[in-house]
């Protein structure tokens, strides 16, 4: 694969990624109040969903799309009552930094709800499938499989690299910050994500 190519695929992956979805607005909140170590295993949770994503779509998006097309209105709607539960969460947060029983607080969790964000949206796939697709070449030397898983780490790696840096960013902002502005930042945060739920809800098959 050319290195026109990946560099043009690195910078459409940045032009998504940099845009604030349920995924950044998750770390920012996590990150702010329970440390960048919160949001980094955010982080970790989104690109295990993210692998999974891109290997699906290496093996060919037929037999998934045709099970989401029967499936889209029940993943579609449990994806939005797990952003709308997140939500929930943020806005009944007490905005508390460095709690002593937050420290005890299992931080695997962190990771699983990385993975369950990136995966509450059903299009997210199907996403996918007509992203990479464009960037294929059907008469390269190497085979359309390997060209997806390629250009697929190149958007998992310009990903977890600005996904990271929110969360590094956020952390050590949240050492700085008052109970108070963390609480605000925990609403504005829990409303942004109960938003998307009722926007996910609401969406329409295509």
């Amino acid at each position: 694969m050319s290195l026109t190519i990946l560099l043009t695929v690195a910078l459409a992956s940045f032009v998504i990624v940099i845009v604030p979805g349920p995924t950044v607005t998750l770390i920012i909140a996590n990150s702010l109040r329970d440390g960048a170590r919160a949001g980094l295993l955010n982080v970790g949770g989104t690109q295990a969903g993210l692998a999974i994503m891109i290997v699906i779509v290496a093996f060919g998006l037929e037999t998934v799309v045709t099970f989401m097309a029967h499936a889209f209105d029940w993943l579609k709607l449990a994806g939005a009552a797990y952003l709308v539960w997140l939500g929930y969460k943020l806005l009944t947060s007490n905005g508390d930094i460095g709690d002593v029983s937050k420290a005890r607080k299992p931080k695997i969790g962190y990771f699983w709800q990385g993975f369950l964000v990136i995966w509450s949206n059903p299009k997210a796939l199907l996403f996918f499938g007509a992203f990479i697709p464009q960037f294929i070449h059907p008469d390269a030397s190497a085979s359309a499989f390997w060209q997806t898983l390629v250009l697929g780490l190149v958007f998992m790696t310009v990903g977890a690299l600005f996904d990271s840096l929110y969360a590094i960013i956020a952390g050590r902002a949240g050492t700085m910050l008052t109970r108070n502005r963390v609480r605000l930042v925990e609403w504005l945060s829990g409303m942004m994500l109960i938003g998307g739920g009722v926007w996910l809800a609401t969406l329409r098959r295509a």
